[in-house]
């Protein structure tokens, strides 16, 4: 028989990566649910097992408590963020893209969908349509009812759906405007990426105050267009690009004298560029190291 300490942690450790993957979807921060997923542990550790029907279950409901109370405290710390504020972006296995739904549902535009959404709204909605949680357990972990819940589920599903990109998304054709923007910082010629821009394209830079970028969303191909062709030629000099799987997507990593300086992901919709996504803040690359298994 297993000594309750071991059981205990077994049961945590099986269920580690669903509970991050949680985390993350409701705080966009692999920092802050890494945080909550050393909160989890502490309560967890203390929970008298033998009184526990459900471990997967109980484990899942402290997880969504802790990153609740965190997500208020984080927007009240995003107010007064410098510039645009991006989700933290992720190195992943290429296998993430095989679950269609767990991609989408991390991609750097549905976290910033997400964050349009109240704490309650997120993570009933992400428990729900991520997950597929029943009502009643979604209940227990966020202290509503199953009536309740299913009405905020609702309000959610209608929130984000009217603010979700807005076609078709392939990692082919993300691949594809990948290569040529690499082809544009490799070989100068940009027009090829140039082409890819859809008209009402949105280009956000995170330098979260530390690392010059933009402090406000540029908006519109022209403009985009005018920032890139002023840029990639001294990123082109400077930096070398690598293509990877940032979020379940590919992406590339930008790098000076071999330190990674600049992650940008690429959203497409229906063969167009439509937002583009550059993080440099380097308090949001640290997980950019080693790859983050995801899993629902």
């Amino acid at each position: 028989m297993s000594r309750p300490g071991s059981t205990a942690t077994e049961t945590f450790v099986t269920h580690r990566n669903l509970l991050f993957t949680i985390a993350y979807e409701m705080l966009a921060s692999a920092a802050d649910a890494e945080d909550v997923l050393q909160e989890t542990w502490i309560k967890w550790i203390g929970v008298d097992l033998a009184t526990v029907q459900d471990r997967r279950a109980y484990l899942v409901r402290i997880t969504t408590r802790q990153s609740l109370m965190r997500l208020r405290a984080l927007g009240r710390r995003k107010e007064s963020y410098v510039g645009p504020w991006l989700p933290e972006p992720l190195l992943t296995a290429p296998d993430v893209a095989e679950d269609v739904e767990l991609a989408d549902s991390v991609s750097m535009a549905m976290l910033l969908v997400l964050e349009t959404l109240g704490p309650t709204e997120r993570a009933v909605f992400v428990l729900r349509e991520v997950f597929d949680l029943d009502y009643d357990e979604i209940a227990e972990a966020v202290g509503k009812t199953s009536a309740a819940v299913r009405q905020i589920a609702h309000r959610a599903r209608g929130h984000v759906a009217a603010r979700r990109p807005r076609g078709s998304v392939s990692p082919t054709d993300t691949r594809d405007a990948v290569a040529a923007f690499q082809r544009a910082i490799d070989t100068g010629d940009i027009q090829g990426l140039l082409d890819r821009l859809a008209p009402d394209v949105v280009f956000l830079g995170d330098g979260g105050g530390i690392k010059q970028a933009a402090l406000q969303p540029i908006m519109g191909s022209n403009a985009v267009a005018a920032l890139l062709a002023a840029a990639l030629p001294r990123i082109g000099r400077e930096l070398s690009a690598e293509p990877v799987s940032i979020n379940g997507f590919p992406a590339l990593v930008l790098r000076l004298d071999g330190e990674i300086d600049t992650v940008i992901a690429i959203h497409v919709d229906d063969g167009l560029i439509t937002g583009l996504y550059s993080v440099r803040n380097p308090e949001k690359l640290s997980r950019m190291a080693r790859e983050t298994v995801l899993h629902r």
